[in-house]
This record gives C-alpha cells, structure tokens and sequence, in this order.
C-alpha cells in the first residue's frame, strides 16, 4: 500500500473552504468549474552569460534552491550581433512547478518572500493576462531564505507566472486573494 503523501497547507486550505467559497461567490455548479491553481513559471534570464558562463551556473543553483527542482537553462533562439549573441548560447533558465512543491513555492512566496522586499506596499492587482493568468517580477533573489546573503555573487532578478484553470481574471483574482495574497487596494 502506497502512502498518501501529505498536503501542502495551501492546498489543504484550497480543498477544505476556498473552494466552495469560490463556486459561490461565482455560482458554480460543478466542483471542476472552480478555479485553481494549474502551474508556477519561474523565469531568470542571465543577460551576462554572453561574456561569462559561470553566472548560468550559479543562476541555475539559486534557481535549484529557490524552487527545489532543477531548472531548464534557456538557449537563444536567433544570432543577434549588437548583443554578442549566437543562437545556441544560454541566456536563462525556467522551472515549473505542479502540484505540492507549486503550493509550497506560493506560500513560501506569500508569507516569506514579499514581505521581505524592501518598500513592499502589496502587489498589482492589474497584472493579469485576461485569461486568468497572474504575472509578476521580482527584482532581487535574496528574498527567498534559501539564498545565502554572502554566497551571492550578484543580484538578479526573477518572473514568476501563476497559470490558473479560470477563464476570466476577475476569478483567478478571487483565487489568489483567498491564499492571501498582497494585493494593493
């Protein structure tokens, strides 16, 4: 007999209230018209890896420890001379997550990370896609206590994509909002 593996808290939360509370707010009938949660995108493009490689190295092991799952590096698409660019070459590297570590990387998002950027007022509420997908930046990684301060060699950035299974954003909205998250009156 397999063990049934534990629920993250957010997913817990989303089964036993934000979900019924979302079909009634929407007047759902079918427990599989109510939105949730289908994948995070983590996104980190390395402009300097034209010049150095080793900054895609040390990109991809923050990434590792930020997500908990290896990510993909990213190659470019097209030669593009101004920039130094062959086609071929990494430029980043992405992550998505599912299921329980997708959960665990939105709490730990909600309740660690966005507090912890400097001058935080909340997060746009304008950044939908119209489709129900949620986008937003992150401008340092050192947010993420699982980055070492004085192992850093330089600030980067990261996106980060929610992709929901709602078809409008007024209800993805809705959604993010009962996992509690920041957004700006």
């Amino acid at each position: 007999m397999a063990e049934q593996q534990a629920k993250a808290r957010l997913q817990e939360q989303y089964e036993s209230g934000l979900r019924s509370n979302l079909m009634e707010e929407f007047g759902l009938t079918n427990v599989n018209a109510a939105p949730k949660l289908e994948k995070i995108v983590l996104n980190m493009g390395i402009g300097e890896a034209v010049s150095d490689s080793k900054k895609v190295n040390s990109a991809v092991e923050e990434m590792t420890k930020i997500a908990g799952q290896q990510p993909v590096v990213t190659r470019a698409k097209k030669s593009i001379a101004t920039f130094k660019l062959r086609e071929g070459m990494p430029v980043g590297c992405k992550v998505t997550l599912r299921g329980k570590r997708m959960y665990e990387f939105l709490d730990r998002l909600i309740t660690i990370a966005l507090p912890r950027v400097r001058d935080f007022r909340g997060v746009s509420g304008k950044s939908f896609d119209g489709n129900g997908n949620y986008a937003m930046g992150i401008k340092e990684q050192i947010v993420f206590p699982e980055i070492e301060y004085d192992k850093v060699d330089e600030v980067r950035g990261l996106d980060i994509i929610i992709c929901t299974t709602s078809s409008s954003d007024e209800q993805a909205k809705a959604l993010l909002a009962g996992f509690q998250m920041p957004f700006r009156n």
